[in-house]
């Protein structure tokens, strides 16, 4: 916040020399401002991102090793479905301005998540009449996937739209709320998988409240732009059938490929082998989603200013730039812990920066494709994205069957599938961005 704040602050003696300057490097502070709005975007997640760390790390020390478990799954499998709340109707709003096309987008995407969320309430209904799950707990879930899909929705038109700092605020207001709410109902209530799912939902839904007071004036345009109608819905999932066809099987490969290494665990034959690779995937994690969480809202907010052949050259700049940044960042993460690795020699974690170390392969791969995989739901070929991600689950599914047991061999040979798969991301992006006449050629439904 601090740091924050001496930026903006540092503007201020602008005005008293050069006007014309103050306002244009306010300008830059404000949706859409540029290098110094990505600047403060980067800032609230780095802190959000350390706020949320600090917060689990206490609530660690309060709750045994199941909950955390049980509480792994509950978001693993929340962050699904949350892909196919909106069956990536969302995507819309990074193809161009025209103000009728998104009214049309949002409205389809609000009856889509409705609709969605709908079905998963009976779901979650049946599950717990047949004593599946806990009443609470299915309750919980629908009410959490609900701001998810919210977040989702409001986050794609803030980042269309250039309001960084609403999404810093988002992100930085979830980080604060969710893990309060956490020690607040732990330190009373007890430690209980309970906690952790209400914590979750009352972040999110805190973090969705912000974003729809934040834009709200612009949802309202969009919402009561048209009126709402059956035949309008319809012609919109006919021009933009390629969301759920393509797009959204992609995203639900490319999760799948990101959370695959979790199913090398069980085959571990040492216990602390294991525990290493885990605790490495935990900290990789890290920089891996601010990376993602910095790099998308800005990417996507400037490829959607441009169209035609400055698209196409403007995402081949990002691609080259996106690959250094990660790669200076995950080298840097790389040597710090093999720096730190032998201080810890006489400790259970002696030997973990070898195995994050190598681990960074997979995770290097994983960051860059989050904003590859996006830049790609604009190309002209939207279809081969998918089929890149399915190939490389496959492909890494069969390389852990195959290998039988966790190793550092096994874990070297998924890193460079990721790395495979990263490259094939970046070729698309850098060959086969379209633009202009290419579109065209497409048969109905696959233009988005």
């Amino acid at each position: 916040m601090a740091a924050q704040a001496t930026l903006e602050r540092a503007l201020a003696p602008l005005s008293a020399v050069r006007p014309e300057l103050a306002q244009g490097a306010l300008r830059s502070l404000r949706p859409g401002g540029g290098i110094a709005a990505g600047i403060l975007l980067a800032l609230r997640y780095v802190q959000a991102r350390f706020l949320s760390v600090w917060g689990l790390l206490i609530a660690a020390l309060l709750c045994p090793p199941q909950v955390f478990a049980e509480f792994a799954i509950y978001s693993a499998l929340a962050n699904f479905l949350s892909i196919a709340a909106l069956l990536r109707f969302e995507t819309v709003f990074f193809q161009n301005s025209d103000p009728d096309r998104l009214g049309r987008a949002f409205r389809l995407s609000v009856v889509t998540g409705v609709g969605f969320l709908a079905l998963v309430g009976l779901a979650a209904i049946a599950s717990s009449a047949l004593g599946l799950v806990l009443a609470g707990h299915a309750a919980l879930f629908v009410f959490s996937l609900a701001g998810r899909a919210a977040i989702r929705l409001a986050t794609a038109e803030a980042t269309a739209e250039g309001d960084f700092r609403a999404l810093g605020n988002a992100g930085l207001l979830q980080a604060v709320i969710q893990p309060g709410a956490m020690l607040a109902l732990i330190l009373p209530f007890g430690a209980s998988s309970l906690a952790l799912f209400a914590a979750d939902a009352i972040g999110h839904a805190v973090s969705a409240g912000y974003l729809g007071w934040r834009r709200r004036f612009a949802f309202q345009r969009l919402a009561l732009q048209a009126e709402w109608s059956v035949h309008e819905l319809r012609r919109s999932v006919r021009q933009w059938s390629a969301a759920p066809r393509l797009l959204l099987p992609s995203a639900l490969l490319s999760f799948g490929f990101s959370v695959a290494p979790l199913l090398a665990l069980p085959f571990s034959s040492d216990p602390v082998f294991a525990a290493h690779v885990a605790l490495a995937m935990r900290l990789l994690d890290v920089p891996t989603q601010m990376f993602g969480a910095v790099t998308l809202p800005l990417v996507m907010s400037s490829l959607r200013s441009r169209q035609g052949p400055a698209r196409r050259r403007w995402a081949r700049i990002l691609t080259g730039g996106l690959i250094v940044a990660a790669f200076a960042l995950f080298a840097s993460a790389a040597a710090f812990v093999l720096l730190l690795d032998p201080w810890l020699e006489e400790t259970q974690w002696h030997g973990i920066g070898t195995v994050l170390s190598i681990l960074t392969l997979f995770y290097v791969g994983i960051a860059l494709v989050a904003p590859l995989n996006e830049i790609g739901t604009l190309s002209r070929d939207p279809q081969h994205p998918m089929m890149i991600n399915a190939v490389a689950l496959v492909a890494t599914l069969a390389l852990i069957a195959w290998f039988g047991k966790l190793s550092l061999a096994m874990l070297c040979a998924i890193g460079a599938m990721s790395l495979l798969r990263m490259c094939a991301h970046a070729c698309l992006t850098w060959t086969g961005f379209g633009g202009g006449g290419a579109a065209k050629a497409l048969p109905q439904g696959s233009r988005i």
